[in-house]
Formats: C-alpha cells, sequence, structure tokens
C-alpha cells in the first residue's frame, strides 16, 4: 500500500468513525462527520501533524505499533 492509499484509508476510517463510537462525548455540531484529526490523534497517541501528514501521504512507513493504533 502506498502512503497515499494509506492516507485515503486512514481519512475514510477517521470519517466513518463516531466520537461516541470511540469513547468521546458528542460534541454538539460538526462540519463533517467523524473524528477531528486533534481527536484521532490524541486517542492514537500522536500528533496532529503526524496524523495529517498521514493523511496528506506525507509520511512514509508509519510502525506497525502506530498503524494500530490508529
Amino acid at each position: 500500500m502506498t502512503a497515499t492509499e494509506f492516507g485515503r484509508a486512514l481519512r475514510l476510517r477517521r470519517d466513518r468513525v463516531s466520537p461516541e463510537a470511540a469513547g468521546l462525548p458528542a460534541g454538539g455540531h460538526r462540519r463533517a462527520a467523524g473524528l477531528r484529526r486533534e481527536e484521532l490523534a490524541l486517542l492514537a497517541g500522536v500528533s496532529v501533524d503526524y496524523v495529517t501528514r498521514l493523511e496528506q501521504g506525507r509520511a512514509a512507513n508509519p510502525s506497525a505499533q502506530v498503524v494500530e493504533a490508529l
């Protein structure tokens, strides 16, 4: 899987998981469905910048531990 493909898959997965399903409060109105990058980063124990770079295909070869956390 290329970095771009991984980024697309990560974004699709993030968009499909509700905050409630991830154990977070609903948080009111959202412009987009799913988790915010900040929420995913917090849950996975990585930086928001790293999540952004992964989604944009600018970070290659995340560790198995990071992939599992995401």
